[in-house]
Parts: structure tokens; sequence; C-alpha cells
């Protein structure tokens, strides 16, 4: 619903459809809880172009801007980032290079926030007013929302103010008026478990990040709870340094947003900058072994791991195998289930000869932050008899990432223990692990270089069954997609009926004043009796029988009213645009009769206009003011409670006809060639002649023509 009211809101102000769009979420949310907002987001008719952290919008919108970060290849620029709403609090490190950005570290505490602060305050006083008069004030919820509503303005004039600020509020409970006060220092007090609780966070996070306090080139705080001022000091003590306000508190993360939004659109041209978010949970998977007792399992990514990023591992099997992922601490994670997902690699049979198949399982955290097994593939050889006597070298590709700002080196080792291969690849600076049915790092095929065939590698991708805990099914969310399109059709048809309602009941409003009004003179004094009566009554039927009834009913109750009404209205406005068409109509009339008055005094303005032509506008302007004047002779005789002979419309119109018919006649334009006359006919055999009032010394040829003239005299010729 929230989504669907935001889309309403964004179409509303661009005048335009939206569609793609990019949403932020707390950085601790786990993969249930993304791919719910994403199930939302369809839901909603919307597309999600990206999840993105809240921490990583704030960043975007600090770092796209700045002229002054360093080159890619020097020490990047550190910043803090701590952001505190209204429900969680969120750290992360970020190091920024020209056109980059790399989340180094994040930690969060879900569980801190402004609301926090506000229930601190709820409890004192809800204590208070229990001792001080008798009321229980948690049994009773609209007082408890009054409250909650004034300790939250408590809480703002108290970040302003040290001095007492009172809380007083009327009629509170059973008619009862409380009072009471606070101050800054009491509420510090108050609250000195919650400040407790900012400082482990931050240590935290410099520690994952490996950074000292000098390393720090700024910290950076947004959101509501960070104004609040023992907050910003504790943050100010453990950094050593003045905390900066460059960014809108309420807006950073919206305007991060809308950057991403804007650089992943091809329809804006946006300055290159990269993102690398990190991996908040660290995610394990899981298997069974063959060859011991138990389960093997391996980390494959860890906490602060750079996303998105992929990862290939290479297992021997020889039938098909279950893979578990799961996040490896439990108490780490906000969330009652510590399980991601259950995948099944399917189509695993033994090789030819017998020995294990090799199966490579592509696991990836994609740019959503969401895990997955994306695909699985066996590699088999193939005996080729008749190919060149060459040795193939099977190589794995692990860790590919689609990021390329930074190159890393993996190896992969050979059966045989003497060859090694170095393959560059982007995003990690650690080895990849290639993890075997024990746990251990897998080896490639063994290459025999004295056999006599060769063998040619193919690798066949295999169906995977994925089940994803806590995953809303496709069918759930076509199911809910049609609900909503119901829900929205009830809701355009409820609206139209309120509409329809609030017009009636509009329109009661509107005549009656009216009637008493401006359109007292137009009626008489029964008509407006019986059509207050008429009002009364529709307005007593909106409040009872009417108060809810389908729309057809109010449309018809409204056309019903109108028959009274409309006839008054409009007289009325017969009555107040009819003078100014009069006024335009009598002067086009004033004009052609001033013009028919100079061409009978043979103006040569009119000299060139046939006198047929002439005579038609003499008789479309006397025809006109013949019917003017008898139409406003018999208007002048009646009373304005009556429907007017002439209507303003008929006036217009007889205006346009006036125009169509004469204006090309009036304003007809003199032709432009005129004829020659007999004397210049008579130089048609007279070739040098001068003509059009030329000199004769104009038409000789000067014989300075005859010399050659420089280029400056030539191009002025």
């Amino acid at each position: 619903m929230l989504l669907v009211k935001l889309k309403e809101t964004s179409e509303s102000a661009l005048k335009k459809p939206v569609a793609d769009c990019v949403i932020s979420i707390p950085s601790f949310f786990t993969d249930a809880e993304r791919r719910s907002v994403i199930a939302a987001v369809q839901v909603a008719g919307l597309n999600c172009l990206r999840l993105m952290n809240e921490t990583t919008a704030v960043a975007l919108a600090y770092g796209i801007y700045k002229q002054d970060l360093p080159a890619p290849e020097e020490r990047p620029r550190n910043v803090v980032f701590v952001d505190m709403g209204h429900s969680a609090y969120q750290i992360s490190i970020c190091a920024f290079n020209k056109g980059k950005l790399k989340v180094l570290a994040t930690t969060f505490d879900p569980f801190l926030g402004g609301r926090n602060f506000d229930d601190a305050l709820v409890d004192y006083f809800c204590e208070e007013f229990r001792m001080k008069y008798k009321l229980n004030v948690k049994d009773n919820g609209r007082a408890l929302l009054r409250l909650y509503q004034e300790c939250e303005k408590l809480k703002k004039l108290m970040s302003a103010n040290t001095s007492d600020l009172p809380v007083n509020i009327e009629c509170f409970m059973n008619d009862i008026d409380v009072s009471s006060k606070m101050n800054r220092a009491q509420f510090e007090q108050l609250c000195a478990s919650l400040l407790a609780r900012v400082e482990p966070p931050l240590r935290a996070v410099m520690e994952q990040a490996k950074l000292q306090r000098e390393d720090i080139y700024s910290v950076e705080i947004v959101g509501g709870a960070t104004r609040i001022p023992a907050v910003k000091e504790q943050i100010c003590n453990f950094f050593c340094k003045e905390i900066s306000t460059t960014l809108n508190a309420d807006e950073a993360v919206a305007r991060g947003c809308a950057l991403q939004c804007a650089i992943l659109s091809p329809a804006f041209k946006v300055r290159e900058f990269s993102i690398t978010d990190v991996v908040p949970y660290s995610i394990t998977l899981r298997w069974q072994s063959s060859y011991e007792e138990g389960t093997g399992e391996c980390e494959v990514f860890n906490k602060n791991h750079a996303s998105p990023f992929s990862k290939v591992i290479t297992f021997h099997k020889k039938e098909p195998f279950e893979l578990e992922a799961f996040y490896t601490h439990p108490h780490d994670v906000p969330y009652p289930d510590t399980r991601i997902g259950h995948f099944v690699i399917q189509n695993v049979g033994p090789q030819n000869d017998g020995d294990n198949s090799k199966v490579k399982v592509k696991v990836r955290v994609n740019i959503h932050g969401i895990f997955s097994v994306a695909n699985a593939s066996v590699v088999e050889k193939q005996n080729l008899d008749n190919e060149p006597n060459d040795i193939p070298m099977d190589t794995e590709l692990s860790c590919r990432n689609q990021s390329k700002d930074e190159l890393a080196k993996m190896q992969i080792d050979q059966d045989d223990g003497n060859q090694k291969s170095q393959i560059e690849q982007s995003q990690t600076d650690e080895e990849t692990d290639h993890i075997g049915t024990e746990g251990k790092t897998a080896s490639g095929d063994k290459i025999d270089a004295n056999q006599s065939s060769k063998t040619k590698i193919k690798s066949i991708d295999l169906p995977i069954h994925v089940n994803l805990y806590r995953q809303v099914e496709q069918d759930l969310i076509n199911c809910y997609i049609e609900n909503e399109r119901k829900m929205i059709i009830q809701d355009i048809l409820e609206k139209e009926k309120n509409d329809a309602k609030n017009a009636v009941e509009e329109y009661v409003y509107d005549l009656r004043d009216k009637l008493c009004a401006v359109y007292e003179k137009f009626i008489t004094e029964d008509d407006s009796r019986r059509i207050t009566l008429m009002l009364e009554d529709v307005e007593n039927w909106l409040y009872e029988d009417g108060e809810d009834q389908p729309k057809h009913v109010y449309v018809e109750k409204l056309q019903e009213m109108k028959k009274f009404g409309g006839p008054i209205h409009d007289r009325y406005k017969e009555y107040e645009e009819r003078p100014k068409a009069l006024f335009d109509l009598e002067n086009k009339l004033q004009t052609l009769m001033k013009a028919l008055e100079e061409y009978e005094k043979k103006d040569k303005k009119y000299d060139h206009i046939d006198p047929v032509d002439m005579e038609k506008v003499e008789k479309y302007a006397s025809e006109t003011m013949n019917w003017l004047s008898s139409k406003m002779h018999i208007q002048h005789r009646l009373n304005l409670t009556q429907d007017p002979i002439i209507k303003v419309a008929e006036i217009k119109a007889k205006s346009k006809e006036l125009d169509n018919l004469c204006n090309p006649i009036i304003y007809k334009p003199k032709s432009k060639a005129e004829p020659l006359s007999k004397d210049q006919g008579k130089t048609n055999s007279e070739q040098n002649r001068p003509m059009n009032g030329q000199s004769s010394s104009d038409t000789k040829l000067d014989d300075s023509c005859q010399q050659p003239k420089s280029s400056e005299e030539m191009d002025m010729d």
C-alpha cells in the first residue's frame, strides 16, 4: 500500500507513468526480507532496478558531487556515515576515489532509534501521571497516542533548549488535565542506557574496516535521531573530531536512490560512478559428505565481503547432491530464521570410466544483496583419437564479479602438483576456495602426457531445484497482483462515488448562497422559496438516507436540482455577458458602415472593389442591424426573471457570420501588377533604351569597367 501511494504521488508530480525505481532498505535486512520487498514491488506494479542499502545511498549522495576526490591510484578518502532514524541505527565506512565508492564495513543496531527515546519519555510520564493523577495511561489507547505525540514534540524542543520545558495536555483522560516538565539533563539521565549503545557499533565498524581514527577524513550524520545533542556528543567523543552535517538529514537516502536510478537509466547522462557494497552477514554452504560421517561446510562469503559477487565451487560427485545455505553466526542476525535456502543439484552421475564427475557450482550475491546458487554444470571428458597431439588443460574460473574496478589474482593447482596458472580476477584480494566433497581444496583433472588418446572438455548445465525459505511463490504474487488491481478499481469507484456525493452537497450550498446574492434579481420570490425548500430536503437526505448510495443516485439527484437551478444560472450568465457581445457586434457594424460611406465618396482605398460585392456588404450589414434592433426591442421589455429572447451565443454567431461574409470584401488587397501604358509598349523595339526611369549615363558601360579590378572591388560589385 505504501509503494502504491508513493507511485501515485510520483506520477502526479511527474505527469507521466512511473515503472522503474530504486528502493532503499536497512543494511541489516536478510535475504528473506529483501525478497519480500521485491515481491511487494511487483504487487505494487513497479520494477525494482536495485535494492540499495540506506548507508550506501547516503554515501552515493555524498560522493558523486565531490570534485576533489583522490585519483584512483592514490590513497582513498575514508568517510564514516552514521544514520540513526526512527527505529534503527546504522554505520558504514566508505572509501572514495574519483568516480568510485567502495563500502569497507558496515555495522548496525536494529533496535536503537528515535522511538526508543520516545518510549523512555512515555514510560516516565505514564508513571508520573499514575502517581500524581491516579491515571493508568497505557490502558487507554487514545490517551497513549496523545502522550506519544507530546513526548516527540518535547524531545525536539529539548534538542534546542536546556531549560525546563512544560508538558500540558488538556482533557487527557477522564476529563482530567495533566501537566509536568522536563529538561535536557533529566532526559539524558533518563536515556543513559540508550546513549551507552551508541559507541559499540562505532568501535565495531572501525575494527572491521581495520582503520584508526586518524584514517578517517570526515564523519557524516543523517537521520532524525542524530539531532539529539547527546547522540552527537557520543559520536564526536569517539572520533575525536567535529561531525559534519553537509547532508540533508531527511532527504539523503532518497537522494542517493534517485541518483542510483539515474545512473541505471539510459535516459540520463550521469558522471561515471561505480559502487561496491558489502555482504552484511557471513554466509555458509553445507553439504553431505560421502567419505566421512556428518556433513561438510564452508563459508563462501564472509562478513563485509564485496557485493555483488560470484564464486565457482568445484565438487566431485557420482550422484545428485544437496546444498544448504545459512547465515554463519545466528546471534548476529536480527531475524528468527537464519536459513537462506536449500538447493538440489540434479542429474549428476559418474563419468564413463566410473570416476566422480566434476561439478562446478556458481554461487552469487546479486545487486540486491540476495544470495543464490546461480547455476551448476558438470565437466565431461571425451576421447578424441584423431585430434592433434596437444595436452588439454582444464582451468577453473572462480570468484568472478561484474565490477571492473580492481584486479586480483587467483591460483589454480593441477593434480600433478607441478603446474600452476594464474588468472586475473576482479573485486577480491583473497584466494578463491575450491571445495571438494570433503571440504578440502579441490584440484583439476589429471592430465597424462603419455596417453595415446586425447581428451576434450565439455561442460553441461545441470538443473537445480531451489527451495528458498520464507519465499513468496510467484503464483501467490500473481494472486496478490490481481487482488491489488481489484482494490485499485474499488478505490477508483469509491472515489467517484464520493466525488458525486460531494458535488451534490457543494451544489446545495452554492445555489443556496447565490439565491440570496447574485441570483436574487433573476428569480421570483415564489420560485426562490420553492427552490430553498427543495435544497433543504436534499441536504437532509444527504445526511440520512443518502449517506451511502451508489454513484448514479447522486448523479441523478444533481441533475434533478440543476433543472431548477440551471435556468436561473443561465439568465444570470446571459445578463453578465450580453453587454460585451453587443459591444463587439456594434463595433463591427460601425466599421462596415464607415467603409460603405467612404466607398460612396470614391475613396481610393476601395476603388478596386467590385460594386456588386459592396452591395452584398451593405445588404448583410443592413440585415444584421435590423435583426439586432428587433431582438433588443423585445429584450428591453422583458423582466430579468424571464428567459432572454436573445442569447449571447446568437450574438457571437451573428458577429462571426458578419466577419466571414464582409471582411474578405472590405479588406480585399489591391493587385500588385500595374498595366503597361501605350508609350511604354512602343519601346519594345528599342533594345538599348533605358527603362524604369534610368538615365542614359546609367546604361552606358564605363571604359574603366574593362580594366582589371581588385578582389575587393569585384566583391563589392
